[in-house]
């Protein structure tokens, strides 16, 4: 529907002023200005890439940990195997052979990565909870406990990403990251910041979480949500959860997500902003 159309649709008897028109064109021009810049406009993305060896995780855990767990009672070669609610919502923790002190969780169903319809069912498994928990075996590789600012957990988008199989990063942040993020704290809300933060050389928005072992709200669906990333775009996302303390002494988390760009050669690796050689514990 044209603006004219909009102003004048019910003839004579709904003739507005020429000022009061221009007032309400303007508005309008300013309403289909902001539809341009709603995710619909986000920039189109090519074809999906292929991972040649994108099976890899998927058969060490699937071939080797769950059933080594299930008929020895050990995890081998993971470091743990949690089936406590069942393979279909179970998952594993495997020492990632890149870095000091980085470990990998992933489900012990079949779930490709963030593209995946699975975690935005309405009875998703919390992945990034005990994500987060496996902080401690971060802390025991590296010989020392790590305040919760130095700690973070990253999903790396399909275009980001080597293997086909959801996998969450466990690892030391970057110290520029962790500054950076000290900084901005003061800003970051419980709504996803309208201006993103430029950290690393990439833009991500960011939005505060409460709470002290779990963040308050499931990652995927608040990315969807608060977002409005629809269901075929989830997959050019990434996603990286970081501790820390708010102004009043309470601890909490801030999430932050950027879209990839392949065009632009930005492939929404949010692993990125962490340091797989932990120099955040080597400074202590």
């Amino acid at each position: 529907m044209t603006v004219a159309r909009v102003l004048h649709g019910k003839g004579a008897a709904m003739t507005i002023g020429r000022k009061r028109g221009r007032g309400l064109a303007a508005l309008l021009g300013m309403a289909l200005l902001a539809a341009c810049t709603t995710p619909a406009s986000r920039p189109a993305l090519p074809a999906p890439p292929v991972h040649p060896h994108g099976q890899v995780l998927w058969h060490i855990l699937h071939d080797k940990c769950v059933p080594d767990q299930q008929r020895n009672g050990r995890p081998d070669p993971c470091a743990e195997v949690n089936l406590s609610e069942g393979v279909a919502r179970g998952y594993v923790l495997l020492k990632d052979l890149r870095g000091v002190a980085q470990y990998l969780l992933m489900p012990t169903r079949r779930i490709t990565g963030m593209e995946d319809p699975a975690l935005l069912e309405p009875d998703a498994v919390d992945y990034f909870t005990p994500a987060w928990t496996a902080r401690t075996l971060v802390d025991a590789k590296l010989g020392q406990r790590l305040p919760r600012e130095d700690v973070s957990v990253a999903v790396n988008s399909l275009y980001g990403r080597s293997q086909d199989q959801l996998h969450l990063h466990v690892d030391c942040i970057r110290p520029d990251v962790r500054d950076a993020l000290k900084r901005e704290l003061p800003r970051i809300t419980r709504r996803w910041s309208r201006k993103p933060l430029s950290l690393a050389g990439y833009r991500y928005y960011a939005v505060r979480l409460d709470g002290k072992n779990r963040p308050s709200a499931d990652p995927f669906k608040l990315l969807a949500k608060g977002m409005k990333v629809a269901p075929a775009d989830m997959g050019a996302w990434t996603l990286v959860l970081t501790g820390v303390h708010f102004a009043n002494g309470a601890p909490g988390f801030v999430l932050l997500a950027a879209r990839a760009d392949p065009a632009r050669k930005r492939y929404g690796s949010g692993e990125e902003l962490q340091d797989h050689a932990c120099a955040v514990a080597q400074a202590k």
